[in-house]
């Protein structure tokens, strides 16, 4: 499987840069309309795709920005994060974590092992991000099968897609955040070489302190717990306020690549190195049979990534896109001494080749193929994993048909995997391997009645098990947790339907999803409530589920006074995800109501928001409840008329509460960021 991967690269890099490819149009400028969704294989309004999506880009994202992506992304809705401290946080999408989101930068893996682990970082950094997408329904399936959540698609111009029109195009953003000292910087620089070759180079640094929260560090059942304790260090515990311990971080990266522009397209790539100490929050132990322990995580990735277009000119053919990426990452889990406890390391690569039909009369798709490998290996006293490798070579297609008022499409994938873990005494694994065929697809239609469009789909989905989830036997430090997993496992298969309306009303525009999963196979990770080696510890397990749910936002224009424009917007999202006779599948977010109001001008836009998050005791055996909690915002974003200087002021959770998030594992130990101050500029030359 390796040599016809490697064959495939091979002769998609070869035939990309003989012509230099990229199309024009709205390939060529993707971060220009907010509306436009780029991850999708045919670019098109977001309004027009059949399932929830979001964009985020411009102001919005600077407001929005944050050091993690789970963050960064967590006012958008139906996404959450597993806020596993401030350092590492990814996003939850529609209840669903781990490999059923798939994280990409620029339409490949990140190459990471925050998959692996909610403790392991997203490498990639926001600070960098032209856009992010959110992206569900059918053109997910593009990108894996695991994808049940969606795709969130983080895009940049490390490889570099337009030309400069002056001698050099710089971007800069700075921030300073009150919560937890933070001070970060971001830069880039685009110059003309020629006509036709573009250069690059960007960086970034950020460093904070321990971040201030709006009271406890433990929650009130574990704070009960420690206060009833006769040990008098875990009764201590319960005064724990303030300040999050061992949340302190530093991060920094930096960028070089080119590009060949032409006419007709591009080929381009680009190298990045990637370094992070961050302090993962202690989950204290509240007996005297467990163990705590204060980890630091030293992550470091050097990665390798290369993009080509052309547009042919073809009758059948519109264009031809390869995208391919090699990354080495591993990083150490620190003790407290100082010490390396335990080292990941992660060897990966991957390729896709994405063909663009013409559009023929109504019709238009495209279809590729894409190619995975990846070799992962802990070295430690606390590993829980053996020494395993994945391999994945799949072929996808997507087709769309458009009346005007009517539009359908469908899409499909085949993906062959193998998963396999050497020989461990140490865990007891025996040499294992497991190969599995996986097949899903995915129809959707709507109708456009007026101003308003309604549209279904209906998708059948295969995911096979990763390593993690099938082999996993052992003590992990950085989650404080002892994690099993279960290499009988089955590929987890569901059925899902959703229903999404968008229209106009006057001044007033809605979008409303809502959808339905059902599992026949689904696996999930639960606390068992037994202690081994001093940890919990968390089992594997595999059985029914239905997951249902919905997403709803409005915003509608209420005026004018004065020079501004009145604007307000709100916004909703629940989940409710079963186990079959058994009860709440663990860790899914409450019901979430978000609303704000805008006064916007050519110069001046100010926002005013409240966030409020439902209580959930809705929990799984041995899971704890979590109170319900409301954050109020505000921001105020300053653009001088003819400037390029951008400053963005903002007050988050200003009344100081205590914000835990359901979906995290260290929810009842590490509460969100109390209240914060933050300012921003950004300057585009």
């Amino acid at each position: 499987m390796r040599i016809a991967w490697l064959t495939s690269v091979a002769a998609a890099a070869l035939s990309a840069p003989a012509w230099g490819a990229q199309a024009s149009g709205d390939h060529n400028h993707p971060a220009q309309d907010a509306d436009i969704v780029v991850t999708a294989a045919l670019p098109q309004d977001r309004f027009a795709i059949n399932a929830g999506t979001a964009v985020l880009t411009g102001e919005e994202l600077t407001r929005d920005l944050r050091t993690t992506l789970g963050e960064t992304l967590a006012r958008q809705p139906g996404v959450s994060a597993t806020s596993f401290g401030p350092n590492a946080s990814r996003p939850v999408l529609r209840g669903l974590q781990g490999d059923r989101v798939k994280i990409l930068t620029d339409g490949i893996g990140s190459f990471d092992a925050s998959a692996t682990s909610v403790d392991h970082a997203v490498v990639i950094n926001p600070l960098t991000a032209d856009r992010i997408e959110v992206l569900r329904g059918p053109s997910a399936l593009l990108y894996g099968p695991s994808a049940i959540g969606g795709v969130v698609n983080v895009i940049d111009s490390r490889i570099p897609r337009r030309v400069p029109e002056d001698i050099a195009h710089v971007d800069a953003i700075a921030t300073y955040g009150s919560a937890a000292d933070e001070r970060s910087i971001s830069s880039r620089i685009d110059v003309p070489a020629s006509d036709k070759i573009v250069l690059h180079v960007d960086g970034s640094y950020s460093k904070t302190g321990d971040l201030d929260i709006g009271g406890h560090v433990l929650a009130r059942p574990q704070r009960a717990a420690a206060a009833a304790s006769g040990d008098a260090e875990i009764a201590g515990l319960a005064d724990l306020k303030g300040r999050l311990p061992n949340s302190v971080a530093r991060t920094w990266d930096v960028s070089g690549g080119a590009a060949v522009i032409t006419e007709t397209g591009n080929f381009g790539f680009s190298v990045t190195r990637y370094d992070s100490l961050y302090g993962v929050p202690v989950r204290y132990a509240l007996a005297p049979d467990e163990e705590a322990e204060e980890v630091r995580l030293d992550v470091k990735q050097t990665r390798v990534d290369t993009r080509g277009e052309v547009e042919t000119g073809g009758g059948f053919l519109q264009s031809i896109k390869f995208r391919g990426g090699f990354a080495n990452y591993r990083h150490s889990e620190l003790e407290e001494t100082g010490e390396v406890g335990t080292t990941f390391y992660n060897k990966s690569m991957e390729a896709r080749l994405d063909l663009l039909q013409a559009k023929q009369g109504v019709w238009s798709g495209s279809f590729g193929a894409q190619g995975f490998i990846r070799d992962f290996n802990v070295i430690g006293e606390e590993k829980f994993l053996p020494k395993n490798s994945t391999e994945q070579v799949s072929v996808f297609t997507l087709q769309q048909v458009d009346f005007g008022a009517f539009r359908a499409e469908a899409s499909a994938r085949y993906e062959h995997s193998k998963v396999s873990a050497h020989a461990d005494q140490d865990l007891g694994n025996p040499e294992l391997s497991r190969s599995f065929d996986a097949v899903s697809g995915s129809i959707g239609a709507s109708y456009g009645l007026g101003r308003w469009r309604l549209g279904a789909n209906v998708s059948r989905t295969e995911r096979t098990p990763t390593a993690e989830e099938l082999f996993a036997n052992g003590p992990h430090a950085g989650t404080q947790a002892f994690e099993i997993g279960d290499p009988d496992f089955g590929k987890e298969k569901s059925w899902g339907v959703e229903a999404v309306l968008r229209g106009d009303a006057g001044p007033l525009h809605l979008e409303l999803s809502a959808y339905h999963n059902w599992f026949s196979s689904f696996i999930y990770e639960a606390q068992t409530g037994a202690v081994e080696d001093g940890l919990p510890v968390y089992q594997s397990g595999q059985g029914k589920a239905r997951l249902w749910g919905f997403e709803v936002q409005g915003s509608a224009k209420l005026g004018q006074v004065g020079g501004f424009g009145i604007l307000a917007n709100a916004s909703a999202d629940y989940t409710r995800a079963t186990l079959t006779d058994q009860g709440p599948v663990p860790r899914i977010p409450p019901l979430r109501v978000l609303g704000g109001i805008e006064a916007q001008s050519d110069m001046l836009t100010g926002r005013v928001e409240a966030e409020w998050n439902d209580k959930q005791d809705r929990v799984a055996a041995v899971e704890t409840p979590t109170d319900s909690f409301t954050l109020v915002n505000a921001s105020l974003s300053w653009k001088p008329s003819d400037s390029p200087v951008t400053i963005t002021a903002s007050a988050n959770n200003i009344f100081d509460v205590v914000g835990r998030r359901h979906a995290s594992f260290l929810k009842d130990y590490a509460p969100l960021a109390g209240r914060d101050f933050r300012i921003s500029a950004r300057v585009s030359l």
